[in-house]
């Protein structure tokens, strides 16, 4: 597939445009449980998370550094994958058995 933008044409071959916006989504979601591991102080699944991390990267960068336009599809990916990886992390802490919160009685008035 040809791509004609101001003047420029790319060449774009539909299967690498989606490999890269799936890895890329990968590689963002993969960063967010990283994270989420290094911030619960758990290095075993922080340096595995960050082992992924870097393979799936390969990919993407490996794809769009021969070609520009792939760097569009990585920007997706990457928004895809950090979204999605996040409401996760949410939906994971909503699930959590944790006490019901205090009650609070009302100040005194006067």
């Amino acid at each position: 597939m040809t791509v004609d933008a101001v003047g420029v044409t790319f060449h774009l071959n539909p299967l690498i445009a989606a490999g890269v916006v799936v890895s890329t989504a990968a590689t963002d979601a993969v960063y967010v449980m990283f994270n989420a591991a290094v911030t619960a102080r758990r290095p075993a699944r922080a340096a595995t998370w960050s082992s992924m991390w870097y393979l799936l990267a390969a990919f993407a960068v490996i794809s769009y550094t021969g070609n520009p336009i792939y760097a569009l599809f990585a920007a997706a990916g990457s928004w895809m994958g950090a979204y999605a990886s996040v409401r996760w992390l949410i939906r994971d802490d909503r699930h959590e058995t944790s006490p019901p919160p205090a009650h609070k009685p009302p100040a005194p008035i006067g």
